[in-house]
């Protein structure tokens, strides 16, 4: 039988997890099994403190900071420094030329050469559009490094990306 807080807790997930999946696979620029991984951490984290989460004026920047904080635990990990990924997996066809898949692969690239922090920074300000106060709250960090982390992943995507033909974006 299932208690209350059971049954709060997977009402919760059923209704965030597309969300939290989503900015996952922005945070780790692209990588899906790394972004499942962070989602079912994060979640593990929530149900154990889900009393505080409730509590919490902020449930939003309560989510965000713990997906955050997750990822960067993760980031920590030993292994994961020995890891080594590879670009493309050899069974896996390659993107026609011209359909794009050659942009979203150098966006891709662009946004794993950003540290996680400052990767953070510009998916929650751009992608979220979130503000200053907002970013700084989920990073747990101040205004100004929000404004000055933001800044140089900008300069370093525009330098990334600039043999690319991009309308409109980031430039």
């Amino acid at each position: 039988m299932k208690s209350d807080r059971d049954e709060q807790f997977h009402s919760f997930v059923l209704s965030r997890r597309a969300g939290l999946v989503r900015t996952a696979t922005l945070l780790t620029a692209g990588d899906a099994h790394l972004a499942e991984d962070l989602v079912q951490s994060t979640l593990t984290k929530l149900y154990v403190s889900w009393p505080a989460f409730q509590r919490a004026d902020n449930i939003e920047g309560y989510l965000r900071r713990t997906l955050v904080n997750t990822l960067t635990d993760e980031r920590r990990r030993w292994w994961r420094r020995h890891e080594r990924s590879v670009a493309e997996l050899p069974d896996r066809p390659r993107a026609e030329p011209g359909s794009g898949g050659d942009l979203d692969e150098g966006l891709r690239a662009a946004l794993r050469a950003l540290p996680p922090k400052m990767r953070a920074a510009v998916v929650f300000r751009y992608f979220y559009d979130l503000g200053v106060a907002d970013t700084a709250d989920a990073l747990g960090c101040s205004e100004g490094t929000v404004k000055s982390q933001t800044a140089r992943a900008l300069d370093r995507l525009r330098a990334a990306l600039a043999q690319y033909p991009l309308t409109g974006v980031i430039r």
